[in-house]
């Protein structure tokens, strides 16, 4: 349950969401660091070479033409704010006519902001701040319903394939291939990892497809425009390439066309599959924290090891705790990694077991084997129309909840 103490880890007094904050911001700073030691190790000699090489050129050219370094600094300081206001050396498309400012506004509220265009007048850059609040709020939501139906369309696709494969398998009776559709797998869910598998190819083929129309249209090479692809898609939008910037193309209203098309669909594809790698990671952060509470616990054990339990009456003992102070079992502190059984009920290796429990157990036992027994006659498996997977899409908020939800109505709608 969010909110819920961490097992085993009492003295910590922290609860698992915290824990889980705690470790990704950790793990978030890790990223960071080895991130910029390795761009710093690949890019720092290239911008070494950059300025030495601009160095050389601008030194050159003072000598050439006799003009003094102060004089073509202040010259190349006003040609950078010719920049920022989208004047080039080449003719470029305008920047503030209609489909200029479309294509602005476009990358405003898909956050994307290459920066190739922004505002300088003072009205200009008062409205964009309200522009924008609306305009990315508003964004964010289509980007939301565009997941929830993402996943319900693959739930349903992938519930009917499932289906089929069943049906196809030959492994129900007759009786029971009429009315499987109403019966097969009420609580359902596709895999976390099939969906990311498949939003994964789905922003691949994407990316290769608007690459190759990038290509021969912009003069790119083919791994630029992956790059841009990526960059665009993610909405990180650097500005070092923009398409559809040029005056004139060939073909250019179609090419305008599609260029929008492969942004809006690689966007919203790319941000569903962040979506779902976010989940994937909360199951791995998961993963990690019981790990080091079990770690932890363990450490206790074996520092203050607990009694055998009685064979005669198995888990009727007081537990010790530290010092030797007796405390009854139901004490608040105890947890899965400091109990007496191990998964709720398996007990030690070495122990020994009371004549009722070993009734008992064989009892169960007994049940499992006439119920596989008399399934195993009718000629299919107890699984078919059984009870539901649980692969990580539960719980979260925001795009996380939307998912959620859709996909429990899916499951209950099948």
């Amino acid at each position: 349950m969010p909110g819920q103490r961490l097992q085993g880890c009492g003295s910590l007094h922290i609860n698992e969401d915290n824990g889980r904050f705690l470790l990704l911001a950790v793990l978030i700073i890790l990223y960071l660091l080895c991130g910029a030691a390795v761009f710093s190790v690949i890019e720092r000699p290239s911008e070494v070479q950059a300025h030495d090489r601009w160095n050389r050129t601008l030194f050159n050219f003072s000598e050439t033409f006799n003009i003094s370094l102060e004089d073509l600094n202040s010259f190349l300081r006003e040609y950078e704010t010719a920049i920022a206001a989208g004047i080039r050396a080449d003719a470029l498309r305008p920047r503030w006519d209609f489909t200029g400012a479309f294509y602005f506004v476009g990358t405003v509220v898909s956050t994307i902001g290459f920066g190739m265009s922004t505002p300088v007048t003072v009205a200009g850059k008062v409205f964009l701040i309200f522009y924008g609040l609306l305009g990315c709020a508003a964004t964010i939501l289509f980007f939301n319903l565009f997941l929830e139906r993402i996943i319900t369309l693959l739930a349903v696709v992938m519930k009917a394939v499932r289906e089929r494969r069943i049906r196809n398998s030959g492994l129900l009776p007759p009786g029971i291939r009429h009315d499987f559709s109403a019966c097969s797998f009420p609580g359902w869910k596709p895999s976390v990892y099939h969906v990311m598998l498949i939003l994964g190819l789905s922003a691949i083929i994407i990316s290769c497809c608007a690459s190759a129309m990038y290509t021969p249209v912009e003069g790119w090479a083919y791994l630029d425009s992956l790059y841009f692809c990526f960059v665009t898609f993610s909405t990180i939008g650097f500005g070092d390439l923009v398409s559809s910037q040029r005056a004139d193309y060939e073909y250019q209203p179609l090419y305008r066309l599609a260029n929008c098309l492969f942004i809006l669909m690689g966007v919203c594809c790319i941000y569903s599959l962040f979506n779902v790698i976010s989940i994937v990671i909360k199951q791995v952060l998961n993963w990690m924290l019981q790990n080091l509470c079990c770690q932890r616990c363990n450490i206790r054990s074996n520092s203050f090891p607990l009694g055998r339990r009685n064979a005669i009456r198995p888990g009727s003992r007081i537990r010790k705790g530290r010092f030797g102070i007796r405390r009854p079992p139901d004490s608040g502190d105890s947890g899965p990694c400091d109990s007496d059984t191990e998964g709720g009920g398996r007990r030690l290796s070495g122990e020994m077991i009371s004549m009722k429990d070993l009734t008992a157990s064989n009892k169960v036992s007994l049940a499992l084997m006439q119920k596989q027994l008399s399934e195993s006659a009718n000629g299919y498996p107890r699984t078919v129309c059984g009870g539901s997977r649980h692969n990580g899409f539960s719980g979260g908020v925001g795009a996380l909840g939307i998912m959620n939800n859709r996909l429990a109505e899916t499951s209950n709608s099948r």
